[in-house]
């Protein structure tokens, strides 16, 4: 609970290296959203990558009332 964190690994199925732009949602019970985060990965071609998401942001003690996360099936190539 020191360095609280969430991964995401984002693939790459095109034929040369790429930037995509990827979103998570951190969402409490009620579903209402706690902290977003948004990252530009780097990824080989046909490739992965694994993205690390800090989210002490949202404060101390409120960690424990993240009930899901959402991520953007489909992160946005930025080539």
């Amino acid at each position: 609970m020191d360095d609280p964190y969430a991964t995401v690994e984002v693939r790459n199925p095109n034929d040369r290296d790429a930037v995509f732009t990827m979103k998570m949602t951190f969402k409490d019970a009620h579903g209402a959203t706690m902290i977003t985060h948004t990252a530009q990965v780097p990824v080989p071609a046909k490739g992965t990558a694994t993205d690390r998401a800090a989210i002490a942001g949202i404060g101390t003690g409120r960690v424990d009332q993240i009930a899901r996360c959402e991520v953007n099936p489909r992160a946005t190539a930025d080539w």
